[in-house]
């Protein structure tokens, strides 16, 4: 999927909805009828966190698109500092300046079976995709692996669930719930399809390596620190396997979405 700079906008949302779900987890909807309609899952909007007319935090946060409906988008964020800690203390009814739609989103395999595999907070572009692939794919067969340390920190799994025909498998660290183990071990070892991935680097790694074996298309989103979002502070490096060719890849425009197979060997 390529990035089509003519539909990245800048532009102002209102808060219509804004939840803790989970301790330092939230999630807010915001009415933005143009970055919803040119959204794809897997890309991601940059959101100004200062209040009023403040530019301070001056950088925006990179946060993934998790959900899209009517006009609206939802985005899920952990309170990990500042920025993020000032997005969660807005209110229904408040503005929020957005720039987006952003990166490269997922490309859908042709195959009639699709893993999604999340961790952690990487189930957040995940709703969106899953939901993409049932309405343009009605009759293929969707699975949901979501992994997290224990009960508490899985959030946001309701809309997975939601969605018609599709099997949901969860695993925590600790037992909490679900399969008591890594997400990577409810992947079956016969498994057939294409798997699109989001969550911590040591579990995408594992994720891919298992791709490899079973010689299964495998997509990671990957999440990094950024500035700007659209590759002209080059923060968001990432050395891929042809880095002494090429380079490095920017997480901003060349992803946050990659097949596996160009980060990990």
């Amino acid at each position: 999927m390529t990035v089509d700079n003519e539909k990245q906008i800048r532009a102002v949302g209102e808060i219509k909805d804004i939840r803790c779900c989970s301790r330092d987890i939230f999630e807010i909807v915001i009415a933005q009828s143009s970055i919803s309609r040119n959204a794809q899952p897997g890309q991601f909007v940059m959101v100004k966190t200062a209040v009023d007319k403040s530019d301070d935090p001056l950088l925006r946060r990179p946060l993934s698109i998790h959900q899209v409906q009517h006009g609206v988008i939802s985005l899920l964020f952990k309170v990990v500092g500042r920025g993020t800690k000032l997005l969660a203390s807005f209110k229904q009814g408040d503005y929020v300046d957005i720039l987006g739609p952003l990166g490269k989103g997922f490309a859908v395999e042709q195959q009639t079976t699709h893993f999604l595999i999340g961790g952690g907070m990487g189930i957040a572009p995940l709703l969106f995709l899953a939901e993409t692939i049932r309405l343009e794919r009605p009759a293929e067969k969707i699975v949901i692996l979501l992994g997290a340390r224990s009960r508490e920190e899985l959030v946001a799994v309701d809309g997975f669930f939601a969605i018609n025909g599709v099997e949901v498998k969860i695993a925590t660290d600790d037992g909490s719930t679900g399969h008591h183990g890594l997400v990577t071990e409810l992947l079956p070892g016969d498994a057939v399809g294409a798997v699109y991935c989001c969550g911590p680097w040591p579990m995408m790694k594992a994720v891919a390596g298992l791709c490899r074996k079973q010689e299964m298309e495998c997509q990671v989103s990957i999440e990094t620190m950024m500035a700007c979002g659209m590759g002209a502070c080059l923060g968001c490096a990432v050395q891929g396997v042809d880095f002494i060719e090429n380079g490095y890849l920017h997480v901003c425009k060349d992803g946050p979405v990659f097949e596996a197979r160009k980060i990990w060997l």
